[in-house]
């Protein structure tokens, strides 16, 4: 039961291993050669032991055997055939016979081992091929994810899905073709040796494979709950690796690294034993199944010595006897390769749980069936009643407003009042819970994403680069940068004189998150990096409240350049940057409470005037 429990869990495992099928058959077929002729390798010694215990001269030629009548005869038939010819041999030349069987011997582990290593050279291709794709759809699903499912989720545990997560995968691809396609196979061709050679022995051993379930069974329901407060653990152990790496400024800056260190081993230390406690019950199956296996084999060789010794063997002689307990003792290697695999498969149900909790997200952001693309506007860009919400709750309530082509609106509010979420809805990072926003009348849910969203450049707060050069990062997105629209922009940006001075100019790279230039600078390139796609739109969060003075007014600059002809949607801080605003509109706890101009807001004595007065802005 718990077999088929496990199998019909990994059935999306298969799926990603029969992608190949060609590879998938291939390790197929050289695992059962290998089973094939792992078996043949040992049933050849019988020769060599009838000449050890018998001698030739005394050996009795069995008659030639009758044709099968049946299937089912067919087994004894070969087994009477390989008996009558090889008895000829041994009894006509035992010396030549020796050879033979030696060199049989001798050519069946040479293909048996030839065979494993075919199953493994492709099975490394197979399972690698598995890991990459499982690996890119997970990165691919991550992407398209809303801001929200990354807002709720640690990246820590995101990075700990794709690595140890996507690593159980990898080990479940080779269990799971060993537990269908070899062990099994394996274990039913000896059992049908075994039966060939002595049927009474082998009744009596065969109580193994119950006693072997059922402890497998126990162990694996064990193992997975261990396995997934493991990588739950894991993901909690990238999460603090990331926020320590992040945040390595701020926690030399407070000392805080003796207690980011103390931290950081508790939630290590947990994890060890975690991880640790899984390995030793994944282990414990087979040694518990050896045991039992060796156990048995004892008793079988008891049984058959009495037998022997006794007169009441049936026809058993003391080399296929010892035949028979080869056999049984290989028998039991495939036997611990099930309670492996069965032991990877319980670690890889809650790798790929946790994988598919990712994957079977809703993307909530898509195309429409039959989405329109459109390469810019004419009019305008209309809320009409629209509301959001986190699933904390209401964050905008019927915001209502337009903009017109070319106008620069600004969006003010007191912290936590929605002024982002409202701008993170015009490129579609979000949908509106209520009401819609169109373009010249057209939902923009009903606009292609990718043409959307090249109309629109963005400037925020957090000016991120990427671990690149200038020009990969103001060409952002473009295969094939053009050295001359990245200058242009660059230009526009109030950024070309500073690229110049800099070693490599353009070609200089920037480095982690571009830790390697200034605020200023790092934000006058993502102002260069939204003017390089030339936008009909610009969407700017609060882009200079993070810089000093001097950066402040190097990149307003900049702005006050690139948004002569755009139409603007600026959120501000400093009420001083949108006093030229055609449209000022105030936020108030996810409402509109005014809107606008500077000179009419301040006749108002409303919510803007008291942001005025608290900033100093005269009347």
């Amino acid at each position: 039961m718990y077999l088929c429990a496990s199998l019909k869990d990994i059935k999306k495992i298969i799926s990603y291993s029969f992608v190949y099928k060609g590879t998938a058959l291939l390790v197929v077929i050289c695992n059962l050669l290998f089973v094939f002729f792992n078996l043949l390798s040992l049933v050849l010694f019988i020769p060599v032991l009838q000449l050890i215990f018998r001698n030739p001269s005394q050996l009795r030629i069995p008659h030639h055997p009758l044709n099968p009548n049946s299937i089912v005869d067919v087994g004894r038939y070969l087994k009477e055939l390989y008996e009558f010819h090889m008895a000829s041999i041994v009894k006509q030349d035992p010396e030549f016979a020796l050879i033979l069987v030696c060199l049989s011997v001798f050519a069946a582990f040479l293909l048996k081992n030839l065979f494993r290593y075919g199953a493994v050279w492709f099975q490394s291709q197979l399972r690698m091929a598995v890991v990459r794709d499982v690996r890119n759809e997970l990165f691919y699903k991550a992407l398209v994810l809303p801001l929200s499912f990354h807002s709720n989720e640690r990246r820590g545990d995101i990075m700990a899905r794709m690595n140890s997560d996507v690593g159980e995968i990898e080990v479940a691809v080779v269990s799971m073709l060993e537990l269908i396609f070899r062990e099994p196979i394996a274990v039913i061709i000896n059992i049908v040796t075994l039966i060939l050679l002595s049927p009474e022995l082998s009744l009596f051993s065969f109580f193994l494979i119950p006693v072997s379930a059922l402890v497998i069974s126990k162990i694996n329901k064990s193992l997975k709950r261990t396995a997934k407060q493991g990588q739950e653990q894991t993901g909690l152990l990238y999460s603090a690796i990331d926020e320590a790496l992040n945040g390595i400024r701020i926690i030399k800056a407070f000392g805080a690294i003796h207690f980011i260190r103390s931290r950081f081993e508790k939630v290590n230390l947990l994890h060890q034993r975690l991880i640790t406690k899984t390995f030793r019950k994944k282990d414990l199956a087979p040694l518990i199944n050896e045991t039992i296996g060796a156990l048995i084999m004892l008793l079988l060789v008891f049984l058959g010595g009495w037998m022997i010794l006794n007169h009441h063997s049936g026809g058993l002689s003391g080399e296929v006897f010892l035949t028979f307990i080869i056999i049984f003792s290989q028998m039991l290697r495939p036997i611990q390769g099930i309670s492996s695999s069965l032991a990877n498969l319980a670690k890889a149900r809650v790798s790929l749980d946790r994988i598919q909790e990712v994957l079977l997200q809703d993307e909530v952001i898509e195309n429409a069936p039959n989405a329109i693309k459109i390469s810019g506007f004419e009019s305008t860009i209309a809320f009409e009643g629209v509301s959001f919400s986190y699933s904390s709750g209401l964050v905008l309530e019927d915001i209502t407003f337009e903009i017109k082509k070319g106008q620069t609106i600004a969006v003010v509010g007191e912290s936590g009042s929605g002024k982002s979420t409202l701008l993170d809805l015009i490129p579609r990072f979000h949908d509106p819970s209520e009401g819609r926003i169109s373009i010249d009348g057209n939902d923009l849910r009903n606009i292609d994403i990718q043409h959307l969203r090249q109309m629109i450049g963005i400037v925020a707060q957090d000016s991120l680069l990427f671990n690149a050069t200038i020009l990969e990062n103001i060409a952002f997105g473009d295969e094939n940068p053009d050295i001359k629209k990245a200058e242009a922009a660059a230009k526009n940006a109030n950024a070309y004189e500073f690229i110049t001075m800099l070693d490599g100019g353009f070609e200089y790279n920037v480095g982690d998150r571009g830790n390697k230039l200034s605020g200023g600078q790092k934000q006058r390139i993502s102002i260069a990096r939204a003017m390089y796609i030339n936008p009909e739109i610009l969407l700017l969060d609060e882009a200079t409240s993070a810089l000093d003075t001097e950066s402040e007014r190097q990149v307003q600059i900049a702005l006050d350049t690139i948004m002569k002809g755009k139409t603007c949607i600026v959120v501000a801080h400093r009420l001083s940057t949108i006093i030229n605003a055609d449209v000022i509109v105030v936020l108030k706890k996810g409402k509109i409470v005014e809107t606008g101009s500077h000179q009419e807001l301040l006749k108002k004595h409303g919510e803007y005037a008291k942001f005025c007065q608290l900033q100093g802005i005269g009347f």
